[in-house]
């Protein structure tokens, strides 16, 4: 999959190992990858992209997934979101597409799903 129209993949990851095996999946779809260890790291990040997709982990020290998508909101930073985490359960679904997340996908992903959902919520063709 090509890029799309010059957005960045942020992927928010406590996890380097999953934050590695992301970039270099999502890389080798033709994406450009800006990675960030936690939430206090993307939201002091002072250059954010312009255009993008934020994919990150619900379980993180400090703040997680869900407060880092409040906390960008009230920035006035609106990323389509995925989410990542270990159980999806109903409520935390509930809760996600509250915040407006766009999907929520469970560890381990699935072949393709971060790529296909990444794909919808950028609105590129499938």
């Amino acid at each position: 999959m090509p890029n799309n129209n010059g957005s960045v993949i942020c992927i928010v990851d406590d996890d380097a190992a999953v934050r590695s095996a992301l970039k270099f999946a999502l890389e080798l779809e033709g994406l450009k990858v800006r990675l960030y260890d936690g939430a206090q790291a993307m939201l002091g990040d002072e250059d954010l992209p312009q255009r993008g997709c934020l994919v990150v982990d619900y379980r993180m020290p400090h703040m997680d997934g869900l407060q880092l998508v409040d906390a960008l909101r009230a920035r006035d930073v609106r990323f389509p979101t995925i989410m990542i985490t270990g159980r999806a359960n109903k409520d935390l679904r509930r809760m996600a597409e509250r915040s407006g997340v766009s999907d929520v996908l469970e560890k381990p992903l699935p072949d393709g799903a971060l790529v296909d959902s990444i794909r919808s919520a950028l609105g590129a063709p499938g």
